[in-house]
């Protein structure tokens, strides 16, 4: 089978780089399939993650200015759908320009649209927030289906074509971490979203009582360090240490005891199942859409009510203080992670690709 993935680049340290990298490669290696990749401006170069070198890499070059782009983009896009001749397309793009790849190119062939964040990533109250939600969900039908990551996903939207397939873990688990590091790690980037700012303000009260523990926060860093000068306005030198992506964040997670996620919304939280994978109990706010969905409070880790600064310093410091309850949320974290291995997630895309397949042959 033919397949042809649609996204922006491939060489960044994101979640959806990194389940592409897993998807793609899985399914060309292992099932077969042929696979490419549509990027722009050349954004395939130096991939972050590794792809394998069975798939084919293509690039369209679009201009800055909104009508070139979109002109180029539509061009482009054409061309290579024409060059290729896929049997399904598969948009991994959380923009709005990608809720608009049917209406853009005009193909029979069926397309899929594959979203890795919530809706509120792109949306909010405001005017331009609800217009764009309001385009978004007026594009649905034109897929074939439109995939989620999680049921909790599935309720943010209204389409008969909706279906989850969550993430697949990006490594083997590793059972045996002692967690008996003082250490608490938390992974991505910095952004609004991910809510660093609320978890220095619970950091600071944690180190009140365990001044000798430590966080360490992977993940790009943006341009005005926002994160970093708030820990340094709220003297945390020499508490919390910052650190750009590493492709090899298993052993990251192996050299840590708790895994936090403050993040105000998610797609899905592969950071979670990363953490699960290393045996480290979690603990999460309850944002859309996602945690709720891997996290089984109180028994692999704890979900809080989202923002709620309070409470997570309470768990945090629950964990820090019972070993004995680390450990038990930690194997049973390592245990119910099994269910996102690759070769159990993969299969449902197999199934989902020749389903379509042959839905359009009929």
């Amino acid at each position: 089978m033919k397949l042809l993935y649609i996204t922006n680049g491939i060489n960044g340290a994101g979640g959806l780089e990194r389940v592409l990298s897993i998807k793609a490669s899985y399914l060309v290696e292992l099932y077969s399939y042929d696979v490419s990749i549509l990027c722009l401006n050349n954004s395939a170069e130096n991939p972050f993650y590794t792809f394998s070198n069975k798939i084919k890499i293509y690039s369209i070059a679009v201009r800055d200015s909104p009508i070139q782009y979109l002109l180029d983009y539509k061009k482009g896009i054409k061309q290579i759908v024409k060059q290729v001749k896929p049997d399904v397309i598969s948009v991994c793009d959380d923009g709005l320009k990608g809720f608009f790849v049917p209406r853009i190119i005009g193909t029979q062939i069926p397309i899929i649209y594959e979203r890795h964040a919530s809706v509120n990533l792109n949306t909010n109250n405001s005017i331009t927030g609800k217009l764009i939600r309001s385009l978004m969900q007026s594009q649905l039908k034109c897929f074939s289906r439109f995939v989620v990551l999680t049921d909790s996903n599935i309720k943010e939207w209204k389409g008969r074509n909706i279906v989850a397939i969550a993430n697949p873990l990006s490594f083997a688990p590793h059972s045996g971490n002692s967690l008996d590091q003082k250490k608490v790690i938390a992974v991505g980037s910095h952004s609004y979203n991910k809510g660093y700012d609320l978890l220095l303000k619970a950091w600071k009260e944690v180190i009140i009582q365990y001044p000798d523990w430590k966080l360490s926060i992977y993940g790009k860093i943006d341009a005005e360090k926002e994160f970093v000068r708030l820990a340094e306005k709220l003297n945390l030198k020499d508490k919390v240490f910052f650190f750009e992506p590493v492709v090899a964040i298993q052993q990251k997670y192996l050299e840590s005891s708790i895994m936090v996620l403050p993040s105000r919304s998610e797609g899905f939280g592969m950071v979670l199942i990363e953490a699960m994978a290393c045996g480290i109990p979690c603990v999460s706010f309850d944002c859309p859409s996602g945690p709720r969905d891997i996290i089984s409070d109180g028994e692999d880790g704890f979900l809080i009510p989202a923002q709620d600064v309070s409470i997570m310093v309470a768990k945090i410091k629950a964990l820090i203080e019972d070993e004995d309850l680390r450990l038990k949320m930690g194997t049973t974290a390592y245990e119910n992670v099994s269910r996102f291995l690759p070769e159990k997630i993969i299969e449902k895309w197999d199934s989902l690709f020749k389903t379509i397949v042959y839905e359009n042959n009929l």
